[in-house]
């Protein structure tokens, strides 16, 4: 008889971390532990070898972050859920996971109760935030950039000049800075290099 449990992968680097979750999950009817990872890089290669029906994922982590790490998952395995567990709430960094395909994020210090919530409710294919992330998220939201202004940006990033972009594009030079201007102006960058660095910690192009 096939198992109705949610398989589930913990990452994170922190080894009590992984266990103290382990421990929650084991005394659960509806939940399983299928493996564990410390660094993001692991991680991919883990979920790829077993499967898991939900990742719960670190954000911070040696070798791989974790958003690097729910980006090349949900690409290769779009109906793995990831369920970020951080420490820091940081807007930039959550958003930047949400970004990448994770159905939610919740902090660590949230009750067992809550954390066993989270997990079912992506598994179920239901999205998740702790309070305290959802207020960052909406007070810092990541900027959007037209599908052109992501082809300049990503093109500057690869070392093209105004010039070589413009015949690329087939468009003037003059509008090439006009659209690098705006690039700047959403990412709050003073230059084209500028910009090019905070959308690449930012993990918004496709490289």
């Amino acid at each position: 008889m096939k198992s109705t449990k949610t398989k589930i992968l913990i990452v994170d680097d922190h080894a009590l971390i992984r266990r103290g979750l382990a421990d929650l999950i084991r005394y659960e009817k509806d939940l399983v532990v299928v493996g564990e990872a410390s660094d993001g890089e692991a991680a991919v290669a883990t979920a790829a070898a077993l499967k898991p029906d939900v990742v719960v994922m670190d954000l911070m982590m040696p070798v791989m972050d974790g958003v690097e790490a729910t980006r090349r998952i949900k690409e290769s395995q779009p109906d793995t859920k990831i369920l970020i567990l951080t420490t820091f709430g940081t807007s930039a960094d959550v958003s930047r996971a949400i970004a990448a395909g994770a159905s939610g994020a919740i902090m660590k210090d949230v009750s067992m109760e809550d954390q066993l919530n989270a997990i079912r409710t992506v598994a179920s294919g239901g999205k998740v935030l702790s309070p305290e992330i959802a207020k960052a998220v909406q007070d810092n939201p990541l900027p959007e950039f037209t599908e052109r202004q992501l082809v300049i940006l990503e093109s500057a990033a690869r070392g093209l000049t105004n010039k070589d972009i413009a015949t690329m594009l087939n468009i003037s030079v003059d509008a090439v800075k006009q659209h690098l201007a705006a690039i700047c102006s959403k990412l709050g960058a003073a230059n084209r290099v500028e910009a090019v660095s905070l959308a690449m910690r930012k993990h918004l192009l496709k490289l």
